[in-house]
Formats: structure tokens, C-alpha cells, sequence
């Protein structure tokens, strides 16, 4: 029998692919549980539309993430620190500061998480910090950090 897969079955198959299984099992436990619903032509093209459906959100999402990575890109996020002989920082400037700043500032709301930061900034300066917007976007932000005085 053909099924369309819901959810994810280990061993079986990924949701949103179709395959053929044995009745039994399909009526007894990928039906019966709701992994899987039967391979109609109704069902698959519900399916079809649902994946035309996905794809068109994904194009977006990828062109709001390059409108924001442009945007982002002329930006310098100014933070100030308490620094020592040489500009070297008492402390570090980590991602949660920079992500805190940018809402703050310029209302951009961005997970530190998303902020790739090898190490935090320990120095005065302009450093060019990496945000990956999405999985085939990143950005590059400007950090300025001065001293505090």
C-alpha cells in the first residue's frame, strides 16, 4: 500500500515522502497512530500544494534575510568599555552585548546564538563581526568599541 508519511518514522521514511509499505503494517501502526495517511490522489495533491506552499515561505525568508544582511551591513554598532594601557578591554564584549545593542539602537532583533563570534573582543576598535541570518545569508556587522570615559 502507499502511504504519505506525517512525521518522521525511523527506519521507514521522512515526512512528506510517499511509499510503499506492507497493508498491515500501514493500517495497524502508520495509520492507526497518525504517522501516515493513505497515498490518494486527493492526498497527493494536498501534498503537492503543501510543498509549493513551503517553498514559496522559504524564497521569502531567504530574500528578507538578504534585505536585512544589506541593511545590517551598513551599520556600526558603537559600544563603549572600561580599557587599559594599550586598548586592551578590563573584561570583553560578548554576542549578548552586541544582540542587545542592535535591538536597542537600531530595533534589529537578532539571536546572539545567530552572532559568530569566535572569541569575545578584548580590544579598542572597529572589528568586523559575522551574523548568519540564514543558512545561505550572512552578514557582516561592524562592532565599534571605544572607551569609556
Amino acid at each position: 500500500m502507499k502511504v504519505i508519511f506525517l512525521k518522521d518514522v525511523k527506519g521507514k521514511g521522512k515526512k512528506g515522502e510517499v511509499k510503499n509499505v506492507a497493508d498491515g503494517y500501514a493500517h495497524n501502526f502508520l495509520i492507526k497512530n497518525g504517522y501516515a495517511i493513505e497515498a490518494t490522489s486527493g492526498n497527493m495533491k494536498s501534498l503537492e500544494n503543501q510543498k509549493k506552499k513551503e517553498q514559496k515561505e522559504a524564497q521569502q525568508e531567504l530574500e528578507e534575510a538578504k534585505q536585512l544582511k544589506e541593511k545590517m551591513e551598513q551599520l556600526t554598532v558603537k559600544l563603549t568599555a572600561k580599557s587599559g594601557e594599550g586598548g586592551r578591554l578590563f573584561g570583553s564584549i560578548t554576542s549578548k552585548q552586541i544582540a542587545a545593542e542592535l535591538k536597542k539602537t537600531h530595533n534589529i532583533k537578532v539571536d546572539k546564538r545567530k552572532i559568530l563570534l569566535d572569541d569575545a573582543i578584548r580590544s579598542l576598535g572597529v572589528t568586523k563581526v559575522p551574523v548568519k541570518l540564514h543558512q545561505d545569508v550572512t552578514a557582516t556587522l561592524d562592532v565599534h568599541v571605544a572607551e569609556e570615559k
